[in-house]
């Protein structure tokens, strides 16, 4: 299983919009570094979703259930269809906390703040999990 991280503006595409679907396709991603991750993805991958405006946190996780392919209305994106597996209770884990820890200094989520969507290491994710989240 690999782990990816996928960005939303909370403003267009939240947490609780994703709750209230349960399955959603992931769409509007365009740039060719941000679509090589969703094209990596396969079914049963894990998919931290995480808000992007404000403090930037990492709000909850879902896991790919079908790699649907080019988006017919935009040949330059990727489909792919995510199901909600949980959302994170308070406190959050933020950007600000991933750059304190002095970890991660070559994760893309760090360096390259307006890539959208990235693949993330098992390190991370063990970060991740002694800081209560179940992932």
């Amino acid at each position: 299983m690999k782990y990816f991280l996928a960005k939303t503006d909370p403003q267009t595409y939240s947490i609780e919009d994703f709750t209230k679907e349960k399955v959603t396709v992931w769409n509007g991603v365009r740039n060719a570094q941000a679509v090589q991750a969703l094209k990596l993805m396969q079914k049963g991958d894990r998919v931290l979703i995480y808000h992007s405006q404000g403090e930037g946190t990492i709000r909850g996780v879902a896991s790919v259930t079908k790699q649907l392919g080019a988006d017919p209305k935009d040949p330059k994106s990727w489909l792919v269809e995510l199901k909600l597996q949980r959302i994170f209770k308070e406190p959050f884990v933020t950007i600000k906390d991933v750059k304190q820890s002095g970890k991660f200094a070559k994760l893309p989520l760090v360096y390259h703040s307006r890539l959208s969507t990235m693949e993330v290491t098992k390190e991370f994710i063990d970060w991740l999990k002694k800081r209560g989240l179940i992932i």
